[in-house]
């Protein structure tokens, strides 16, 4: 049977990790919480701005933008990979990489050229660790990724708009984002997700019915004509995509880590109590035996 002294200072170690883990745990919820709140005011966003497309179809417009129509050349492909900064948080980042490494082999079947563009330290990391070059890491000076679990609109529109630059003249061909999809608190999904070219609209053929407007008819007047308004709804919808893809991250990042954390602590909850277990049963064993000991001095002594 083990000391009851390194037993003790074991229990002892694991109660120190168990208050790392709890921390995190709620260092985690309070994020999670708050990154859902931005996800879900996103998503809001996204809704309307398919409403306005839907509306301009209704008033008469042929939707069409070169941002919705597919390229029939094949040069150049981009995979955009969101992993986190930090680990400790399960399955996640290894659920990405492990997708974005299927696209890429699928891609280079079908385009001459195909980049690996990664957001987050851990990602990076995985990639280096199997000898796969990236194109573009999104850190600073000291390595460190720029865009962190709290990303801003602002930062990602600079990338968009790069993006939009590139997908405008040429060359790119394709853009494949991949990142942990929020469903639910219980369900995240690793997924790969096209957002060049955006393909069609969701909601763009299908009217929407507001009270007291029938079919057919506009709910706004378009000034100066509806053309022009598309051609700004067109790209805005692919930032805000593109947006939302990073908040969805986010928010995956933290529920993962908190699950994790969660499971972590619970862990060393049941490692104390089976240590407790074995220490006291170690420490009687020491009792008896000092007993016995004492027991068999008297009985020497008196003999």
């Amino acid at each position: 049977m083990a000391n009851a002294r390194a037993l003790d200072k074991r229990r002892k170690s694991i109660r120190n990790i168990k208050k790392i883990t709890r921390t995190m745990e709620l260092i985690a919820t309070a994020r999670f919480k708050k990154a859902m709140d931005r996800a879900s005011a996103a998503t809001d966003y996204t809704q309307r701005i398919t409403a306005v497309v839907a509306d301009l179809a209704r008033a008469g417009l042929e939707v069409s933008h070169p941002l919705l129509e597919a390229r029939e050349t094949h040069e150049s492909g981009t995979v955009l990979v969101l992993s986190a900064n930090r680990g400790l948080c399960g399955g996640y980042n290894g659920n990405v990489i492990r997708a974005a490494l299927n696209r890429r082999i699928e891609m280079q079947e079908d385009f001459n050229e195909v980049r690996t563009e990664v957001v987050g330290k851990r990602g990076n990391s995985g990639f280096r660790f199997r000898d796969i070059a990236v194109d573009e890491s999104f850190v600073d000076e000291d390595g460190v990724s720029y865009i962190e679990d709290d990303p801003e609109f602002a930062t990602i529109d600079k990338i968009a708009d790069r993006y939009l630059r590139e997908f405008a003249s040429g060359k790119l061909d394709r853009l494949d984002v991949t990142y942990t999809k929020f469903i639910s608190s219980s369900r995240q999904e690793a997924i790969v997700e096209t957002l060049l070219p955006l393909g069609e609209l969701e909601g763009a053929d299908t009217p929407v019915d507001e009270e007291g407007v029938s079919d057919g008819e506009s709910l706004y007047e378009f000034v100066p004509n509806a053309k022009s308004i598309l051609d700004e709804v067109v790209p805005t919808s692919f930032k805000v995509k593109l947006f939302k893809c990073f908040l969805d991250a986010a928010v995956s990042e933290h529920i993962s880590r908190m699950v994790a954390m969660k499971n972590a602590t619970e862990n060393a909850n049941e490692m104390i109590k089976d240590l407790s277990r074995t220490y006291n049963r170690a420490r009687q064993s020491q009792i008896t035996g000092e007993i016995m000991e004492v027991i068999g001095g008297v009985e020497a002594l008196e003999g």
